[in-house]
Order: structure tokens, then C-alpha cells, then sequence
């Protein structure tokens, strides 16, 4: 579905990511962990094509889309759940999700799939986006990227500073995409329960770099977490 090889992304001069393999597998969930500030969120841009790698290769689908634009990226099956949710604030919960809809020219409606994972979005649908809770910001920003029926979604951190009741939520939504869809994840995460709950895979980023590797069943938790602690 997903595979990174040997991708060097940086910042004008300032190299951020060295040397990334990372693979994801069609119907997959994986879970890159990390402190803040290794090229975490980076990698993510890179997929998406906001950052254009220095070197190395992104291949989507066995295409390369290296050279392709994030419109293209998108149109392809690519959605993108960023850090801090980026709901826009004045518009209606009806209407963030009907831009959503850019990404698939083939679909005309949100589906009622999208409102049976997060149901309070549909009594809410008239609100304004900026009058949301943090947690229901998130669903919302989830619910945005599923309305396109992507074939990959890219969450970055979504259970960051979001109250524990609407976490089950997200984790319960992860679970039943991943049964009822044929939709990949790549998940950004600092919480190693939540991406032991949720993931297939996971490796660990540090200092731009994968530092550790593992699936699920085969996690050592004291090798992830002295990449995680302070």
C-alpha cells in the first residue's frame, strides 16, 4: 500500500529525516511513536506532499508519487488528519465535512457510515466547528477525512489532549474502520497503550530516524519507552 524507502526530507538547509524505510500494508494499521520534535509529523508531510524529500522514493499503490501534487495525492486516496485538528471554526459541522467531499469527485453525500462512528456530529451538524469541545474538534476532523472513503488515512497524534471518554471513541472508530473497510492507517502516537490497542505494527522515530521496529505481538514496552520518555 505504503512504502518509504531510504526518504531524506528536510527544511532549507536543516536536515530533519535521514535515511526512512517504513512500510505500510494494505488493510494495516501502523502506529509511528516518538517524542515530539524527531520528524514525526515531518514524515507525515512528506507523504501528503506539503514537503518534497531531499532523496528517496515514496511509492503509493506500487506508483510513485514522489513528484505527484497533494491535490493528486488526495484524488489517489490519501486523507490527512493533521495535528490540532485544523476544523475551520466558521463554517457549520454540516459543511466542514462537505469539504471533505473534495477529495472524491465521485461521491455527492456524506455517508450515514461517517455519522454511525461519530453519531453527535449529526445533532450537531448546525453548529459552528469552532463551538465544539477539543474532543469533538477531533471527531469532526476525523469524520472530514472519512467522507472521501479513503484507501489510506494519516492521523498525527489524535488523542492528544483529548478527554478519556471520546479516546475509547477514536480507538473504537480505528477498530471498526479497520474491520468494515479496506482502508490503511499510518498513526502518529505517544501513548504506547492506545497504539498497542489499535496498531498492527509499529515503529519508533528518533532524531529524524527509525530507531525501533516491532509488530504488535512482539513489543518489548522498555525499548519503546526510553524513546518516549523525557
Amino acid at each position: 500500500m505504503l512504502n518509504l524507502q531510504q526518504l531524506e526530507v528536510g527544511y532549507g538547509e536543516s536536515m530533519v529525516l535521514r535515511d526512512v524505510n517504513l512500510t505500510v500494508k494494505s488493510n494495516q494499521v501502523v502506529c509511528l511513536m516518538g517524542r515530539n520534535g524527531v520528524g514525526k509529523t515531518t514524515l507525515l508531510k512528506a507523504i501528503i506532499g506539503i514537503l518534497s524529500p531531499k532523496s528517496g522514493s515514496i511509492h503509493f499503490q506500487e506508483n510513485d508519487i514522489l513528484k505527484q501534487r497533494p491535490s493528486g495525492r488526495a484524488l489517489n486516496g490519501i486523507s490527512y488528519v493533521p495535528q490540532g485538528r485544523e476544523i475551520f471554526p466558521k463554517l457549520t459541522v454540516y459543511e466542514n465535512l462537505l469539504i471533505g467531499l473534495e477529495a472524491n469527485k465521485k461521491k455527492q453525500s456524506i455517508s450515514e457510515e461517517v455519522y454511525e462512528y461519530f453519531p453527535i456530529l449529526k445533532s450537531f451538524a448546525k453548529r459552528n466547528g469552532g463551538d465544539l469541545s477539543g474532543g469533538q474538534q477531533q471527531q469532526l476532523a476525523i469524520a472530514r477525512a472519512l467522507v472521501a472513503d479513503p484507501s489510506f488515512l494519516l492521523l498525527d497524534e489524535p488523542t492528544e489532549g483529548i478527554q478519556p471518554n471520546i479516546v475509547e471513541d477514536i480507538q473504537n472508530v480505528i477498530r471498526k474502520i479497520k474491520e468494515n473497510s479496506n482502508t490503511s492507517m499510518l498513526l502518529v502516537e505517544q501513548n504506547l497503550d492506545f497504539a498497542k490497542s489499535v496498531a498492527d505494527y509499529i515503529y519508533v522515530m528518533d532524531h529524524g530516524q527509525i530507531v525501533y521496529e516491532s509488530d504488535v505481538e512482539s513489543v518489548v514496552d522498555e525499548e519503546v519507552y526510553k524513546y518516549l520518555s523525557v
